[in-house]
């Protein structure tokens, strides 16, 4: 059965997805406020009334702060049997947010985490797919072209991996530039770029990132003091350190949870470290019934 694909939205994403979904047989149209963004990306332009009201899964690919006046001007358009599939990084409330204002309709609501640069990766990015409706989304989703999976059917649930997921994502993006902008000013950006690469090439990310965790128990206070030698380099060079700051101000609390007292050795895991970091930091605060 042909499936027709309404994109809200057409940056990127919108482009890229639509582009994907038509290519594995769905009927595609699009809606932007700039109607030349579509056109000019080789879209069929719809105005939204239409787009809405003739599409069997609406994707709403705008951007972040424009969510839900975008599910907000659907409203009046959706029927029952329709899926809206809200494709924003928005947090888990605005999620339910979104899933209270389209359920009345009698649209179906689901919620999706694209996970990833799809300016990289292509329709090929993994998209997380939540909701009571999110089985049969994902299947069709992908039978069309993209790479959606199934999570979970509560609301939020999706998102939040996102979200948190983000914490590596940008954190890292963030970190290379400060790496690469006190590499500039130093003169050796090139050449920090290229050993930095060079190491994450050779050596598989799962056991680099294990062996940290791991390590960190048991050599925080070295690493502490280490950052703050970095830091002040930095700030030698005319570098504001926001995120080495960052990182020392974490090594620094890291000396106030008892880890050595907990971790004699190096410990065998990584979760260990992170069960007991997350208790020292948290645990505390728990009702009892959470214990």
């Amino acid at each position: 059965m042909s499936i027709t694909v309404g994109f809200i939205g057409f940056g990127e994403v919108g482009a890229i997805f639509s582009a994907a979904v038509s290519a594995g047989g769905a009927e595609v149209a699009a809606y932007d406020v700039v109607e030349e963004k579509v056109t000019a990306g080789g879209a069929i332009y719809r105005p939204l009334a239409e787009l809405v009201e003739s599409a069997d899964y609406v994707l709403s690919t705008v951007t972040t702060s424009a969510a839900t006046s975008a599910a907000r001007s659907c409203l009046p358009y959706l029927r029952q049997s329709q899926s809206y599939v809200d494709l924003n990084s928005t947090s888990p409330s605005v999620k339910l947010e979104l899933a209270a204002l389209i359920e009345p309709t009698g649209a179906h609501f689901v919620e999706g985490a694209i996970l990833g640069a799809v300016g990289v990766t292509g329709a090929g990015t993994r998209i997380l797919i939540g909701g009571r409706s999110g089985p049969e989304a994902a299947e069709t989703l992908t039978r069309i072209g993209l790479r959606a999976a199934f999570y979970s059917a509560e609301i939020g649930k999706a998102s939040r991996f996102k979200m948190l997921r983000s914490i590596f994502s940008k954190g890292l993006e963030a970190l290379l530039l400060e790496l690469l902008i006190a590499g500039e000013r130093a003169g050796i950006a090139k050449d920090l770029w290229e050993d930095v690469a060079e190491f994450m090439a050779r050596n598989p990310f799962d056991r680099v990132g294990r062996n940290w965790l791991r390590s960190h128990a048991v050599a925080y206070d070295r690493r502490y003091h280490e950052m703050v030698q970095v830091a002040e380099t930095m700030r030698e060079i005319g570098v504001d350190p926001v995120m080495t700051a960052a990182t020392e101000a974490f090594f620094k609390r890291s000396r106030t949870l008892g880890l050595d007292r907990a971790f004699p050795a190096k410990p065998a895991s990584m979760e260990e470290v992170v069960a007991f970091m997350e208790h020292a930091l948290h645990g505390a605060q728990r009702p009892a019934a959470e214990e």
